[in-house]
């Protein structure tokens, strides 16, 4: 029987009375401390409730790991407490690794997405069971849009007995693909495993050194390993199974992943995987010393194929979906007693790590409910609200009609305490305001076209010899004074 899940009354008012009683002059992080508190009381007790063995949570902001903390067992044997310096086995969540990689070539014009596969491994020779299909790509790897089989043709799952790239290779022929490419998506270990084989061929290094010397050490993430070696998996938590109902835990058998290390190999901690959380937030383009660039990690980011259903859909190594308005990336891990998920929200630059040590661990449960909860609470600190710009009486002399050659009107008027602009054209729309579109002041009689409508180009106000508006340049192109156009 599961014992109950028990909160003490106690606790939440004492808790309620932290945060009334909270000083506005805090700092960020004791401004949130009472929340935090409830936090952990919660992940207490669903651990308790659910019986996982231990729990590791980071919680990032933009490049700040803000909160960090280990809960239960790493060994229940022994009372080996987690920490967040505690390594687990990634699994799946080593893909996005993966797909780094490839993305890295990519900007070094060493392959092209759309290349096919077999570009550059040629002893790619799965049976194409729609023949009339184009060859398999890079991106569709990394889409999980190829059509492959999830795994190559090894029961490893089953027996454990993890197949070699070799093995795989000789066995590849006597397999088929599932779906035409570019058709659906199939989630596939082997799609991921044959990209890390591409790393290896493009790069010239093996998969393990180039991303231990490309991606963990640039990053900093010195607590974690590629392909643990023998001193290493000694750190590793102790994996438990799923538990029966009334059993005990048992402890589940280390496998080595071989020929699929690029799809499930990776171990880390929750201070190291901050560091690649942070990663994903960088938006500088143009730094040399950068691992990816920003737009590269927007990339990534932006779904590349969806759903049918429109619920979810895939980036490059990342999955997209949308909760409560926001769209989220991330990616779980599974193998044999580690069930681990990193999730974020790239425009609000909050993530959250979640790492067990059981089948029974749920920790895309826990990621979710504390993005929920956490999320809202860290913006309000750390990044609070934009108020609009204050109002300026100067903003009076902009508003009028404009008109631009053809029966398009642009009308700038004072809305509240913002400047706005609505173009109407002939026929008109049958809600007048269906185009307003929002100016943000920028600089001396320039603005920027902002809101739903906007589309980010500057508008700026031109004056004559004698002070007066003869001319407006939108974006490229310009628009006049309606009494001046019409008196030409």
């Amino acid at each position: 029987m599961k014992r109950p899940c028990l909160i003490s009354l106690t606790i939440l008012v004492m808790l309620a009375a932290q945060l009334f009683s909270m000083s506005k002059t805090d700092s960020h992080l004791s401004a949130i401390q009472a929340e935090l508190k409830l936090l952990e009381t919660w992940v207490e007790a669903q651990q308790l409730y659910r019986e996982i063995p231990g729990i590791a949570i980071g919680l990032v902001y933009d490049q700040e790991l803000i909160y960090a903390k280990g809960f239960g067992f790493a060994d229940l044997e022994h009372k080996s407490p987690v920490s967040p310096a505690t390594p687990f086995r990634m699994a799946s969540i080593t893909k996005t690794f993966t797909a780094t990689a490839i993305l890295q070539l990519r900007d070094a014009g060493k392959l092209r997405l759309d290349d096919p596969v077999v570009n550059y491994l040629p002893w790619f020779n799965i049976k194409q069971s729609y023949t009339d299909q184009p060859p398999i790509t890079i991106r569709q790897l990394l889409t999980h849009t190829s059509g492959l089989p999830r795994e190559a043709d090894f029961p490893y799952w089953t027996d454990h007995n993890f197949p070699t790239m070799e093995q795989i290779k000789a066995t590849l022929a006597t397999q088929e693909t599932i779906y035409p490419p570019a058709t659906r998506i199939k989630y596939s270990n082997l799609g991921l495993s044959l990209a890390g084989e591409i790393v290896a061929a493009v790069s010239g290094e093996s998969y393990e050194n180039y991303i231990r010397s490309h991606i963990l050490e640039p990053l900093g993430m010195t607590g974690s390993a590629v392909i643990p070696d023998e001193s290493y998996k000694r750190s590793l938590v102790t994996p438990y199974g799923h538990r029966l109902e009334g059993s005990t835990h048992e402890v589940e058998e280390y496998t080595e992943t071989k020929g699929i290390a690029a799809a499930a190999s990776l171990a880390s901690t929750v201070t190291d995987l901050a560091n690649y959380v942070s990663l994903q937030f960088r938006e500088n383009d143009n730094a040399e010393t950068a691992v990816v660039k920003g737009s590269t990690l927007k990339e990534m980011h932006r779904v590349q194929f969806l759903e049918p259903s429109w619920s979810s859909g895939w980036g490059l190594g990342w999955s997209v979906w949308q909760r409560n308005g926001k769209t989220i990336n991330g990616h779980a891990g599974w193998v044999g007693g580690n069930r681990t998920q990193i999730m974020f929200i790239p425009e609000d630059k909050i993530g959250v790590i979640i790492l067990t040590n059981s089948d029974d661990g749920e920790p895309s449960y826990f990621a979710r409910h504390v993005l929920d909860y956490m999320g809202p609470v860290i913006l309000a600190e750390y990044a609070p609200a934009q108020t609009a710009p204050t109002f300026d009486p100067s903003w009076r002399k902009y508003a009028g009609t404009y008109v631009e050659p053809g029966p398009y009107y642009t009308v700038v008027l004072i809305k509240g305490e913002s400047l706005v602009m609505s173009t109407l054209s002939y026929p008109p729309e049958d809600n007048p305001g269906s185009e307003v579109v929002e100016l943000t002041p920028v600089g001396r009689d320039t603005f920027r076209m902002t809101g739903d409508n906007g589309n980010g180009e500057l508008l700026i106000f031109e004056y004559d010899k004698t002070g007066e508006i003869y001319q407006v340049k939108v974006g490229s192109n310009y628009i006049y004074p309606e009494a001046l156009y019409k008196g030409r």
